[in-house]
């Protein structure tokens, strides 16, 4: 019969439903991409929230920092460490109030060891060879520094609390296969790349990345979306202010004036003259009586040559939990390889310090103070005598 489908033609609609989904769907459709509303949202909250951290940056390193407009793009894994410089430090980021889920920043290792020198309070080129546990934490208080002031301006778009928990960091070279488990969401699916440049003075020009997973990127969307369009609704409810018409001035009181008696053949003011309609009353001028006002020359205060802003001190409490390493030192010497191998128990070692003399208190590898040596019960102490300056 026309018209009529045969079974294999029906088996063929059958199958090609089942390759779809069964919806009719293409097999290779995906959700795994963002519109480009939803790409120029997510630039525009980020450019945002960097720029508050780059404030927050300059605090804490005394350096101008400048964070440039973001490109924003899907990427996955692969993609992502054949492009950016190896090794680089992961910055784990979790959100734990009014947005669900987290973020990674990742930033170039050479970089965080310009940053950490900065807040140890050198001038960014006395570099370590390996980023320590001590750097390690100096940049996640930074970070959580920066993070934390891009939360405050992100509550102030989404228009409710943002909060996050304190960042974590890693060393991690992409060069090497990485643990599954140290990057979550981001191993196996396509996310949210956003780049920023980042200059810090004269001594750090690169890249920084920020890792979105797709979802969190679209919950940006959705929320920083509908916050305004309610705040343009409620501006068009707004209903428009009603003018009132002006007031009437009161009539000036008339001043009592003398009126020297008319000449002859001339009317009195207020009179009509004969034959002539009256059109109105007189005006007379009034002028009130001038009051007394104290005008006294301005007094600026005097600018003070001695201050510069740039030598104030800082806000040391940014850094006042950064951990530093004390080391306490009886003295030193040098020996050849030949006499340490002939070192044996009871061997006597001598110092270049002389008996009594006070022994150096090192922070960082940096010499501080001086002290004496004193015992606390059953352990070793010092007592600081000298603080030294520079």
């Amino acid at each position: 019969m026309d018209g009529m489908l045969s079974q294999e033609e029906i088996n063929a609609l059958l199958g090609n439903m089942d390759d779809n989904g069964g919806d009719g769907a293409p097999a290779s459709a995906s959700v795994d991409t963002l519109t480009t509303q939803e790409q120029d949202a997510i630039g525009e909250i980020s450019n945002i929230c960097m720029g508050t951290a780059a404030t927050t940056l300059y605090s804490l390193v005394n350096q101008k920092v400048t964070i440039t407009t973001p490109s924003v793009s899907i990427s996955t894994w692969e993609e992502l460490t054949t492009d950016y410089e190896k090794p680089c430090v992961f910055i784990n980021i979790s959100y734990k109030e009014g947005i669900d889920g987290k973020n990674l920043l990742i930033l170039r290792e050479d970089d965080v060891k310009v940053i950490t020198d900065l807040m140890m309070g050198g001038d960014g080129t006395n570099l370590v060879d390996e980023l320590s546990d001590l750097h390690l934490s100096a940049i996640c208080e930074a970070m959580n520094q920066m993070m934390g002031s891009s939360a405050t301006s992100l509550s102030t778009m989404l228009n409710k609390m943002v909060d996050i928990s304190p960042p974590s960091a890693e060393l991690v070279d992409l060069a090497d296969d990485i643990d599954e488990g140290k990057l979550g969401i981001f191993h196996d699916n396509a996310f949210v790349k956003v780049l920023f440049r980042m200059e810090i003075g004269d001594l750090v020009d690169s890249n920084i990345m920020q890792l979105y997973p797709i979802d969190l990127a679209k919950d940006l969307y959705d929320q920083f979306n509908s916050n305004q369009a309610s705040s343009v609704e409620e501006v068009k409810e707004e209903p428009a202010p009603q003018t009132s018409p002006p007031p009437v001035p009161e009539p000036a009181p008339q001043a009592a004036m003398y009126q020297a008696p008319p000449m002859q053949g001339q009317p009195m003011q207020g009179q009509p003259m004969m034959g002539q309609p009256m059109m109105g009353m007189p005006q007379y001028a009034y002028a009130p009586p001038m009051q007394d006002v104290n005008v006294q020359p301005v007094q600026f205060q005097p600018f003070n040559a001695a201050v510069n802003p740039i030598t104030q001190q800082e806000n040391i409490d940014l850094i006042m939990d950064v951990p530093l390493e004390v080391t306490v030192e009886l003295g030193r010497t040098s020996k050849s390889i030949k006499e340490i191998l002939e070192f044996a128990p009871g061997t006597i070692i001598e110092l270049d310090n002389i008996a009594g003399e006070p022994i150096d208190v090192l922070v960082n590898g940096k010499l501080v103070a001086k002290g004496e040596v004193v015992v606390i019960e059953e352990s070793f102490g010092i007592r600081v005598t000298d603080i030294i300056k520079e």
